[in-house]
């Protein structure tokens, strides 16, 4: 610890004069995450319930129409290409199979 830092610290009364740490009263341990969960919890009404739905889905960043139709075209796009190619495995595993067992 340098020079300055110890000097900082005496003004902010956390060391004395000859730089060991000044005792101080401890602060109350922290809750158990057990008794955290365990507290009562106060109940929300439903129309409290609808008012924070309401807030959040204002924060939202919804898409455009543009981006909408872009995102579902991408996606149906890659479903046909997957069940094709699945299509495609699943035909030539079941042929390679009846060659081998034949």
């Amino acid at each position: 610890m340098n020079r300055e830092t110890k000097r900082l610290l005496q003004r902010q009364g956390q060391i004395g004069a000859d730089g060991q740490p000044l005792a101080t009263p401890r602060q109350a341990a922290p809750r158990s995450a057990a008794a955290i969960a365990n507290r009562p919890r106060k109940r929300t009404t439903p129309f409290g319930y609808l008012r924070e739905v309401r807030t959040e889905l204002r924060k939202v960043a919804w898409p455009t129409r543009a981006e909408t139709r872009n995102y579902s075209t991408v996606v149906l796009v890659t479903l046909a290409f997957m069940l094709a190619l699945i299509f495609g495995l699943d035909l030539g595993f079941s042929k390679f199979s009846e060659f081998l067992f034949k």
